[in-house]
C-alpha cells in the first residue's frame, strides 16, 4: 500500500465511519466506499502527476517537450525515439552552457560534429599572424588580418567522415552566415554526429556573442 493508492484511500474512508455503526459485512456500505476510493485515487494520481510537471527533474511526455518550447522554441526538439530522461539532459546542457565566447562556439559545434570547428577572426593576431611575431608567414598562404570588419569571425565547422552529407544541403556547400545581433539563446545539443547544417547555424547563433557577426562554412 502507498500514499494516495486504492487501499491507502479505502482505510482512510473506514477511519472516518463512527465506530460501532456498521457490522463487519456491510456489502451496500462497501460499495459505496469502493466507488468513492476509485474516484479519490484517480483524483490523487492525477495530482501527482500535475506536480511532477511544474519541474523539468520530474516533468515527462509532452510536458517535458513544452518545457524545451519555452526555453528555447523550436530550436531545442526531441529527436526521434528519444527517451524523456535523454530529453531531460539535453535541456539541461543546453541552459547552463557557457555562452559568448570563443570557446562557446567550439563547444557547441563539436558537441553536434564531434570535431572542433577552425575559427578565424581578423582582428586576432594569433589567428592571423603578424610582422614581428613567431606566426608571421609573409608571402606564404594564410590567413589575412583586416581592422575593416571588427566583431566578425570565419568558423569552418567540420563535419566526420561517418555524419555524411545532410538533408538540408550537399556536402561541402557553404550556405548560410549567422549575422543576426539579436539572436535568442538555444540548444548545445548533445553530440549525434549526424548533426544537419541548420542545427549547427542555430548552436551558433545560439552562443555567440550578440551584436557580431559569424560567417559559417560547414565542410
Amino acid at each position: 500500500m502507498s500514499k494516495g493508492d486504492f487501499d491507502d484511500i479505502h482505510s482512510r474512508l473506514q477511519a472516518l465511519l463512527p465506530a460501532g455503526w456498521f457490522s463487519d459485512k456491510s456489502p451496500v456500505l462497501n460499495c459505496l466506499l469502493s466507488s468513492c476510493t476509485l474516484s479519490l485515487s484517480w483524483c490523487y494520481s492525477l495530482y501527482a502527476y500535475a506536480r511532477c510537471q511544474t519541474r523539468i527533474s520530474t516533468a515527462s511526455d509532452s510536458w517535458l517537450d513544452i518545457a524545451a518550447r519555452d526555453f528555447f522554441g523550436a530550436r531545442l526538439m526531441r529527436d526521434e525515439g528519444m527517451s524523456d530522461n535523454e530529453l531531460r539532459r539535453k535541456i539541461s546542457k543546453s541552459l547552463f552552457c557557457e555562452r559568448g565566447t570563443r570557446q562557446a562556439i567550439t563547444v557547441s559545434v563539436k558537441g553536434l560534429t564531434g570535431l572542433a570547428p577552425t575559427i578565424i577572426e581578423p582582428l586576432r593576431p594569433a589567428d592571423t599572424g603578424g610582422y614581428g611575431i613567431p606566426a608571421m608567414g609573409y608571402g606564404m598562404a594564410g590567413r589575412y588580418g583586416s581592422r575593416a570588419i571588427p566583431y566578425q569571425a570565419f568558423v569552418i565547422a567540420h563535419r566526420s567522415v561517418k555524419s555524411g552529407a545532410t538533408d538540408d544541403s550537399p556536402e561541402n556547400e557553404t550556405s548560410y552566415i549567422s549575422s543576426h545581433p539579436d539572436a535568442e539563446n538555444g540548444d548545445i545539443t548533445i553530440s549525434s554526429g549526424k548533426a544537419t547544417d541548420a542545427q549547427i547555424y542555430a548552436a551558433i547563433a545560439a552562443v555567440k556573442m550578440l551584436g557580431t557577426i559569424v560567417w559559417v562554412r560547414v565542410q
